[in-house]
């Protein structure tokens, strides 16, 4: 759509003066996404549970995952009656964010056929930069001192964290899956922005987890996969897959992003790998290093300085 120099700059500035939010706005809105971040970063660790103790296939534990999710999703909305919306935006919403669910979650997966899962780590959670270096062509963000300071920390402290892969670390296609999942994070973030814009953050959550769950119960079933009789250790780690790690988490995360635009949000959601550390170091008895701590702190001091909120250029707005 082409538009005029004045209503490209008119665009522009409303993006940024709305995502200059208060200071308390801002703290609730960090919160929100670092919670979230703790839940999202439980997701391998309990599929782990999922598959290797409780013996259920990946895309069982995919599909019900999100099957369960919607469910109660619907029921904190109030009931299906409370998701109506037109069918068209619904649609988009079930294709283009189910579909983005699927679509980063089968490339994650598929690379670590090739790769280890620390280097698949390190270049997933480059996302952010991808999202800072998109919303710049797109004059959607502004990349000052500030943020570019939490950027590079955070990205040093998942290179800490997980270590730089080397030469040998894999295959180049693995490469390339687990860099092309990071894109399409990056390009999903901000197109959930824009998809739950004027409903609620748990209606916009139930369309994608509805969405994603109907393509994954499709794929598994197709290729004989999709189980019903699981353990109760499996059917354990799926339900909180889906009540924590997936619908709670969604919610929260939405929210934050609202408030924080999807260049704040993807930086803040480097904690991740953290959190990941923890939970493997509590329920799997993986060691801790140091470089975790490290790694850790260098992430949460880009959390702090983004968490900190200046007052907004009254002047620049005006123009």
């Amino acid at each position: 759509m082409a538009l005029d120099s004045s209503s490209s700059k008119s665009i522009v500035i409303s993006n940024l003066s709305s995502r200059t939010p208060s200071a308390p706005q801002v703290t609730r809105a960090t919160i929100q996404i670092l919670v979230a971040a703790l839940g999202f970063g439980a997701i391998s660790i309990l599929t782990v549970v999922a598959t290797q103790r409780g013996g259920a296939t990946l895309l069982s534990v995919l599909a019900w995952r999100y099957i369960l999710a919607t469910i109660a999703l619907v029921v904190l909305s109030g009931g299906i009656a409370q998701l109506r919306m037109p069918r068209r935006r619904a649609l988009t919403i079930l294709l283009l964010g189910g579909g983005g669910q699927t679509l980063i979650a089968l490339l994650a997966l598929s690379a670590l056929r090739f790769i280890p899962a620390s280097t698949l780590g390190f270049l997933f959670y480059t996302f952010p930069a991808w999202v800072a270096l998109f919303g710049i062509v797109r004059r959607t963000e502004q990349l000052d001192a500030r943020r570019g300071m939490a950027l590079l920390l955070a990205l040093a402290g998942i290179a800490v964290m997980v270590g730089v892969p080397s030469s040998a670390a894999g295959s180049l296609r693995g490469v390339v899956m687990a860099l092309a999942s990071a894109v399409a994070y990056a390009l999903y973030i901000p197109l959930l922005e824009r998809l739950q814009k004027g409903i609620t953050p748990v209606a916009a959550s139930a369309y994608v987890c509805a969405g994603a769950g109907i393509i994954l119960v499709a794929v598994s079933v197709t290729t004989g996969a999709f189980q019903i009789g699981m353990s109760v250790t499996a059917w354990v780690a799926i339900l909180t897959l889906a009540l924590v790690s997936t619908t709670a988490a969604f919610i929260l995360f939405l929210k934050g992003l609202a408030a924080l635009g999807p260049l704040r949000s993807a930086i803040i959601s480097t904690v991740e790998p953290f959190f990941t550390a923890v939970l493997a170091a509590a329920v799997l008895s993986q060691p801790l290093r140091a470089s975790t701590f490290s790694g850790g702190a260098m992430v949460a001091t880009a959390v702090i300085l983004l968490a900190v909120t200046r007052r907004p250029n009254v002047m620049t707005a005006d123009h």
